[in-house]
């Protein structure tokens, strides 16, 4: 069961368009893509390569603003087009959690400095960063790794304790591309299992870009991107094809 109200939105864009170049050069990488994404809700986005996903969600991560188009985060409009409508430096840290195919976690600092350190920089204290980071480690099955640095840990332990850091500030959306891409298949569902925790417990929405669809049954709702085109797929047809 989700733990938010069914009505309020964690993220939502409307009609989001990326234009490169003008003229005989434009590529229209994304076209008019939108979508909703409940408090609790986890979200998967399909596609091939060069087909907009990555596009998507730098433009929903506010990292490179859409041409047009709209990203609202919490009710709140975050951008209109590339004109902002907040701080989005602080704005990103506040609200956005972001997981990589690779978890890029600091290789001198350990699991608990790792997501310590995301918390610090949003201005918690040494203690209280500690103290959440370890709460967080162990919500994820990897406080026995605390003390551990990167290279100590296995693929799928540097992802949970990548999925922890981007819980760390609470955020109200956690972006994933391509989480369990170095992952053999059994590691990769467990990851995706554990978004699916992770949105249902802590009310955060989350949305995954992934090639994978052995897993997409953990899904709530699946969107598909071709050609810059964003459409949601219905759960009752075949997703064997």
């Amino acid at each position: 069961m989700n733990a938010s109200p069914p009505d309020e939105l964690a993220i939502e864009t409307r009609d989001l368009t990326k234009i490169y170049g003008s003229g005989n050069t434009e590529v229209v990488a994304m076209k008019d893509a939108s979508m909703q994404v409940r408090r609790g809700e986890v979200v998967a986005l399909l596609g091939p390569s060069g087909s907009g996903k990555s596009t998507f969600l730098t433009a929903v991560g506010l990292i490179n603003p859409p041409t047009s188009g709209q990203v609202w985060i919490r009710n709140q409009l975050v951008l209109d087009g590339d004109v902002s409508h907040a701080d989005l430096r602080a704005f990103r840290r506040r609200h956005i959690g972001f997981v990589f195919q690779k978890s890029n976690l600091i290789p001198f600092l350990t699991a608990r400095e790792n997501v310590q350190i995301a918390l610090e920089l949003n201005g918690a204290s040494s203690r209280k960063a500690r103290d959440r980071a370890m709460s967080l480690l162990d919500e994820l099955g990897v406080s026995d790794r605390a003390g551990n640095r990167p290279s100590m840990l296995s693929g799928g332990q540097q992802q949970r304790v990548a999925v922890a850091r981007a819980l760390a500030n609470r955020p109200s959306v956690i972006l994933a591309d391509e989480p369990t891409a170095a992952l053999d298949g059994h590691r990769g569902r467990q990851v995706m299992e554990l978004f699916a925790q992770v949105a249902h417990q802590h009310g955060t929405g989350v949305i995954v870009v992934t090639h994978d669809q052995r897993a997409l049954d953990v899904f709530d709702t699946t969107y598909e991107m071709e050609d810059g085109i964003m459409t949601a797929i219905d759960p009752a047809a075949d997703m064997t094809r």
